[in-house]
């Protein structure tokens, strides 16, 4: 580079950037995490500081979402990172691809968060825990090549080989595990051949059961239709699939022995319902001897027999003979009273009563309508002769007549017409047809008025009369 090249800021710093990124594209840093801030963008911003200095990190959002636990002010974490520098300010920074807690206890932290999460939600309540069902067929996901299988396999053929196995190779250990587990848990559900599920492993550290810590693998152990038992590692050792499973045993041979039953217990019981059987049939042979000795003594010989059965036999016919005279004597006054009885409800008496009854009610029938029908002439002239007092024609007749205009209407008030306007005069006998010479209009009660004087025109048609 010449002495004489100047550099921009943003030229040197982009400079800068890349220098430091080429130089330190892939470095750990242990250190304490402060300013810890999480913003709506899902990036993290903090500082990383031991008891000397202090360096700016970034932690983008598509790294944040793989961790698998939540820091916090003040943990001391080991961070996996580039050096970069944030060209606007000319900060020096880390960008984090990696970050994971400081010392052994990393991977306890971590599930200690994971399970404190899924017990907020209520994964572990025992009410989502299935009852063990009778076992006629297991289903097993673990490694077919484990030690584990080899346990559980001979458990079960010790203590009872009727129950069938099916196996769901599985790895249980590395990063694909969890998948594969996840995998097999719900293809057993869907072939339903099984009664129950064990998944488990043999021990290993808790990096090694791992995978049985994933909460992709706790919810699909609590969507299962199928009960699951938990069986993995060794006694002391536990994960969140033995919190969410329907059963949790301590080592795979236990889950085996749980869930068979002891054949040679089985068989004790067997000998012994089949000693209580025999008991209980030589006890029911006794009795049926005793029966049978004395029904035997009881019985009689087979000639007594029949003569009593003959006198009985005979004494029933001689009841029956009884039984049938009595009946025929029954029947035979019950049909003397059904004749008597047809006597009096002969149909042609009761036909000459019928019709004398409508003969009395027709005679009935006339009189009425006659009745009514003088009643309604005498209504009839009643309302006529009203009617005719009440008919503007019988007011005619006593000298007065209507008077309408040619439209129809009937005059009340004389200024409703005018002089040379025809007007019709109906009489008790016939009409007059006329024409207005002149309008005269009296003056109303209590007034006194000049008379107005009429209007008035000629015409050849005054006084012109028509009769009907």
């Amino acid at each position: 580079m010449q002495a004489n090249n100047i550099f921009t800021v943003s030229q040197l710093n982009q400079r800068a950037k890349q220098l430091l990124e080429v130089s330190f594209a892939n470095v750990r840093v242990e250190g304490e995490i402060s300013n810890l801030s999480r913003p709506s963008s899902g990036h993290w911003y903090f500082t990383l500081k031991d008891s000397g200095a202090q360096v700016r990190c970034a932690m983008f959002r598509s790294r944040t979402a793989m961790l698998k636990f939540m820091p916090k002010e003040g943990d001391k974490v080991e961070l996996r990172a580039k050096v970069s520098l944030y060209e606007n300010r000319g900060d020096y920074q880390l960008i984090v691809d990696a970050m994971k807690p400081a010392g052994e206890g990393a991977l306890l932290l971590a599930f200690q968060q994971l399970k404190d999460r899924l017990a907020m939600t209520g994964l572990f309540d025992d009410k989502y825990k299935q009852p063990m069902p009778s076992v006629r067929r297991v289903g097993i996901i673990t490694s077919p090549t484990g030690a584990a299988i080899h346990d559980m396999l001979t458990v079960f053929r010790r203590r009872c080989p009727a129950i069938e196995i099916d196996i769901y190779p599985t790895p249980v250990q590395g990063r694909d595990a969890t998948a594969h587990i996840v995998a097999a848990i719900e293809r057993a559900n869907r072939d339903n051949n099984v009664d129950l599920l064990i998944i488990g492993r043999g021990g290993g550290s808790l990096e090694d059961l791992w995978c049985f810590n994933e909460e992709a693998v706790a919810w699909a152990i609590h969507h299962s239709r199928l009960p699951i038992v938990s069986a993995v590692g060794h006694e002391v050792d536990f994960t969140i699939a033995d919190f969410v499973a329907d059963v949790r045993a301590p080592t795979p041979s236990a889950a085996a022995e749980l869930l068979s039953p002891d054949q040679s217990q089985q068989i004790r019981q067997i000998q012994l319902i089949h000693q209580r059987l025999q008991r209980g049939m030589q006890r029911q042979l006794q009795q049926q001897q005793q029966r049978l000795l004395r029904i035997q003594q009881r019985l009689r010989a087979p000639g007594r027999l029949l003569q009593n059965r003959a006198q009985h036999l005979d004494q029933l016919e001689i009841r029956l003979q009884r039984a049938q005279q009595q009946d025929l004597q029954q029947r035979y006054h019950r049909l003397q009273k059904l004749q008597q009885a047809l006597v009096h409800q002969h149909p042609q008496r009761l036909l000459r009563e019928r019709q004398q009854q409508v003969a009395l009610l027709e005679k009935q029938f006339t009189r009425l309508i006659q009745q009514r029908l003088t009643q309604r002439q005498q209504q009839l002239a009643a309302q006529a002769h009203l009617l005719n007092s009440l008919s503007p024609l019988n007011v005619l007749g006593r000298g007065y007549s209507i008077t309408q205009q040619t439209d129809g209407r009937v005059l009340q008030q004389a200024d409703t017409v005018t002089p040379g306007e025809r007007i019709h005069s109906r009489l008790h006998q016939g009409w007059l047809e006329s024409e207005v010479i002149a309008v005269h209009t009296e003056p109303a009660a209590g007034q006194n008025k000049a008379p107005k004087k009429p209007r008035s025109r000629k015409s050849p048609a005054a006084g012109k009369t028509t009769k009907d």
